[in-house]
């Protein structure tokens, strides 16, 4: 275990000054690094040397790893976040792509094509600061620290509820759209609707 020295010293360490304290903190550590044993002798240590990771058992060790391939691409790559101008106006990213930032910080701020802002964004962005929007990541390449997307549509204010839900129902890849007429058909048509005898007869009542 590492090993904290606290140095209390009176009005004598001051006279002779840091020199001193150095010098006395120096003898104390030379002191606490022998590891004697019973009789003060030093003590053999024939165990591997902790320097050379090689020789250490397994469970001392950190394995590490990098990704190679993904298998199966688990999120929807759709996100909920803000646009915003970059910072750098003189660059030429600048006249081409804006940024998005995610709400979750989990996902990566993302490159979004200007042509996918609203056509008053760059003139007016402060109107757009609390505006939600989906963006949809389409690649990340290795050399770049930001992944690039595309928008997919304005949800409308932060903090309201339809747009918060609408947000995350799409993050999560919920399908939330109307259901088609094929499905609505397969409900019963003569309203109000009852269950028949039958029915009752041959299965287990919960309610």
């Amino acid at each position: 275990p590492d090993v904290i020295i606290e140095a209390q010293f009176d009005d004598n360490d001051v006279e002779h000054g840091q020199d001193h304290l150095q010098d006395m903190l120096t003898d104390d550590i030379k002191k606490l690094s022998l590891d004697t044993g019973e009789k003060g002798e030093p003590k053999q240590d024939d165990g591997p040397k902790v320097n050379d990771p090689r020789l250490l058992p397994d469970e001392f060790l950190q394995r590490t790893a990098k990704v190679v391939y993904i298998l199966e691409k688990k999120h929807s790559r759709a996100a909920t976040g803000f646009i915003k101008l970059l910072a750098d106006r003189n660059s030429e990213l600048f006249k081409r792509c804006a940024m998005f930032s995610p709400v979750d910080h989990r996902v990566p701020r993302v490159y979004v094509p200007l042509a996918d802002c609203p056509p008053d964004f760059v003139a007016k962005p402060e109107a757009y600061s609390q505006m939600l929007f989906i963006c949809r990541i389409v690649d990340w390449k290795e050399d770049s620290n930001f992944a690039s997307g595309q928008l997919c549509k304005s949800l409308g204010q932060a903090g309201e509820i339809e747009p918060e839900s609408e947000g995350i129902l799409m993050e999560y890849g919920v399908d939330f759209s109307d259901f088609s007429p094929e499905v609505l058909e397969c409900l019963p048509q003569n309203l109000p609707w009852v269950i028949s005898p039958g029915e009752l007869a041959k299965r287990r009542d919960l309610r």
